[in-house]
């Protein structure tokens, strides 16, 4: 009998095959951290956005997804947490697959007193499949508002609905990735929310301070309602490796409400990018994005050691519970 497990499997085993025929023709950029640290970095400090990728054979891709990334596993986040000097993560579930067993394994690997993670779920989740995330660590669902070119408010605003209550029964938040000007539709709804949101890559503000919806961003990070990543700065700027045009962005952040900052390296830098000529199956290699330089930046936007130390410390043991 063909059913939904047998499939995904087949799709994993396919995955896998895939990745190994085209690793001669395409290698991933090394997700390893080169600059060291160029500040003092706080006790208990928390990148709150990674991924983890395990390998296909164990953790089968969605046969739906867009690109095929290669394995970051938790041992390389481990390194990587040392290089850096953090103390706590958060890792977030990958489009890439259809359940959120790959983030379950690396929070058990790393420990509940460092790790937390950000799930993706479906409208015919269980409850008892959500409990079980939750008691292993699972602090907010992640939630993709749409965009483009077509945009349908009424179908978002009822997403947003019936994933806000998921997360309003289990005490958790909902981390949410839209532009702008979907926020802006979305307002009235978004500030209503029962529950904390995340706007993540700095709100996918690419236009900066001008972008329309700039406004009804910061209005939920004002009141609260909302918190910011600044995380994968090279999602939203072409202005690499220093991004400076966001450096206003950030500034407003800060000017409104530090207490709703965190930061994230988007480690290990997926390229998620459609490109020509490569198929979903095909190796997708890594960004060529040093997460220590990423993390140096930090310094460089936010100077002072008092508000790095709310945005890397205090905000996110608030928020994830640590």
């Amino acid at each position: 009998m063909l059913t939904r497990r047998t499939v995904l499997t087949a799709a994993g085993a396919l995955g896998a095959f895939t990745a190994a025929k085209y690793f001669m023709r395409f290698t991933a950029a090394d997700p390893k951290p080169k600059a060291t640290v160029s500040f003092e970095v706080p006790r208990g400090a928390c990148d709150a956005h990674v991924h983890v990728i395990g390998q296909p054979q164990k953790f089968p891709f969605s046969p739906h997804r867009d690109y095929t990334p290669p394995p970051a596993t938790a041992d390389e986040l481990l390194e990587v947490l040392r290089f850096l000097n953090l103390d706590r993560v958060v890792i977030v579930t990958p489009g890439v697959y259809d359940s959120n067993s790959a983030t379950l394994a690396a929070i058990k690997q790393l420990g509940r007193e460092r790790a937390r993670g950000i799930a993706l779920i479906e409208e015919t989740t269980s409850s008892q499949a959500l409990d079980s995330m939750m008691e292993t660590g699972i602090a907010g669902l992640r939630l993709f508002l749409g965009g483009g070119r077509v945009f349908d408010a009424t179908a978002a605003a009822k997403r947003l609905h019936t994933v806000s209550d998921f997360a309003r029964e289990r005490g958790l938040h909902l981390q949410i990735s839209t532009p702008p000007d979907v926020i802006a539709a979305l307002l009235a709804e978004l500030d209503a929310s029962p529950v904390p949101l995340v706007l993540d890559c700095f709100a996918w503000l690419a236009g900066g301070v001008e972008q329309p919806g700039f406004d009804a961003v910061l209005s939920l990070v004002s009141s609260g309602r909302a918190y910011v990543k600044l995380a994968e700065p090279y999602r939203v700027s072409k202005k690499g490796p220093d991004y400076r045009d966001l450096l206003p962005v950030v500034q407003a952040f800060v000017a409104t409400n530090p207490d709703r900052l965190l930061w994230g390296s988007g480690w290990p830098h997926v390229d998620s990018a459609s490109v020509p000529g490569r198929e979903k199956t095909d190796l997708a290699p890594n960004l060529s994005v040093d997460t220590g330089h990423i993390f140096n930046l930090l310094a460089e936007w936010v100077p002072d050691a008092e508000m790095r130390r709310k945005i890397l410390v205090d905000n996110p043991a608030r928020l994830y519970g640590f």
